[in-house]
């Protein structure tokens, strides 16, 4: 039997940028789901979104594997136009 991918616990603080009204309706989400059976956090929807965007992405762009490590870190600023 497949053992489920473990992930550590450990979690790291990232800072990002979203519409105002896209973070409100996530407060608005998490507050609303905080209970049982959710158990909701902004954090645990971030990840998820996070996760299942990730998963999309490899499919349609790396043929379903894991993108490789960057060489190096993000730069911030504005996106290079194509």
């Amino acid at each position: 039997m497949n053992e489920p991918l473990r992930f550590p616990s450990r979690k790291v603080r990232a800072t990002l940028y979203l519409p105002p009204e896209l973070l409100d309706e996530a407060r608005d989400a998490a507050y609303h789901l905080a209970g049982h059976p959710a158990h909701m956090t902004l954090t645990k929807l971030a990840e998820e979104a996070f996760r299942r965007e990730l998963e999309r992405l490899k499919e349609l762009y790396h043929d379903g594997k894991s993108f490789p490590h960057r060489k190096e870190d993000l730069k911030g600023g504005r996106p290079i136009a194509a």
